[in-house]
């Protein structure tokens, strides 16, 4: 278990000692987000902002209009929620080189309450044209996915959870924007998925497998550009897919693949996320369950995913 948090402000800092144009920007969160590592590092090129997320986002497209790779950092409800209108207008109009890591994302923020669980900040941030979505599985992906932003020409969007993850990559581990990676081969189902769901997604098709079972596994990091490639073979391959994720079941990788199945390949595909609810406080653990976040849960809509593409096919 280790915390993609630590590892955005360890591999944020050790960019800041290659490249003098990195600057990094908070709003009084920095020892949450970790920004606090660079801070220490390059207190000249680190900015508080104070709590003024808007603020925030318009002075980061100046940043990058100046020719600096500015990384824009608070929590996943602030930066996207509150923030929205200027990351539109000021990051994603011009496309500026803005890359916005925000963590404290999705419902494991648990006793934080429904004001600080953010559901529906991947789907913000896809609706927003140009703008590149990253969701990682763990913290050696969070490395690799900051890597991959401050290389990248144009805004990017990396959502990063409070807790920690288990890990599933080793510290080799890379990651290409708008490509995924297939961790399971599998013939009779497809899980894609992004962030925490990933793990899950190993342990219900270990699961599966004790019943003979073959069940794929990818992880969508790169929920925008969506791996169309990967999801249109997993569709003609598998014939069924389950897309799981710590976010509302609405605009987000569910989503993202349904589209695609829809225009290139149909299949069933059974969406396994937050419900179109508002949660009260509570556990990390109750509210994943609750929401069928859990091996059980996807295995459960895996076998149903089967079923339904029995009943098309007429077997």
């Amino acid at each position: 278990m280790l915390s993609l948090r630590d590892f955005y402000g360890k591999t944020l800092a050790e960019l800041g000692r290659k490249n003098k144009d990195i600057v990094a920007m908070d709003c009084d969160l920095s020892g949450s987000t970790r920004t606090s590592v660079f801070a220490k590092e390059f207190p000249e090129r680190f900015f508080n902002m104070g709590v003024a997320e808007q603020d925030m986002m318009g002075t980061a497209a100046g940043f990058a209009a100046g020719g600096k790779i500015p990384f824009a950092s608070t929590f996943a409800i602030f930066a996207t929620g509150r923030a929205w209108e200027q990351v539109r207008q000021s990051i994603g109009y011009p496309h500026a080189n803005v890359k916005i890591v925000a963590s404290h994302g999705g419902i494991t923020v648990g006793p934080d309450g429904p004001s600080h669980q953010a559901g529906e900040d991947i789907a913000l941030m896809r609706a927003i044209p140009g703008m590149t979505v990253i969701v990682p599985a763990d913290a050696h992906e969070t490395a690799a996915a900051i890597r991959a932003a401050a290389e990248y020409d144009g805004p990017v969007y990396i959502r990063l959870p409070r807790d920690k993850f288990p890990v599933i990559y080793d510290e080799k581990k890379t990651l290409t924007i708008g490509k995924s990676t297939e961790l399971r081969k599998g013939t009779d189902v497809t899980f894609i998925t992004c962030g925490l769901m990933t793990h899950v997604a190993l342990l219900a098709a270990d699961e599966m497998g004790k019943n003979g079972l073959s069940a794929r596994v990818i992880d969508m990091a790169t929920v925008k550009p969506l791996d169309s490639d990967a999801v249109i073979a997993a569709a003609r391959e598998t014939g069924a897919i389950v897309t799981a994720e710590e976010h509302t079941t609405i605009g987000g990788l569910g989503d993202a693949v349904s589209e695609v199945t829809s225009g290139h390949f149909p299949v069933p595909v059974i969406r396994v996320g937050m419900p179109d609810t508002y949660f009260s406080s509570g556990s990390p653990e109750e509210l994943v369950e609750a929401c069928g976040l859990t091996p059980r849960g996807l295995a459960d809509a895996a076998m149903r995913a089967m079923g339904m593409k029995k009943t098309a096919s007429g077997k």
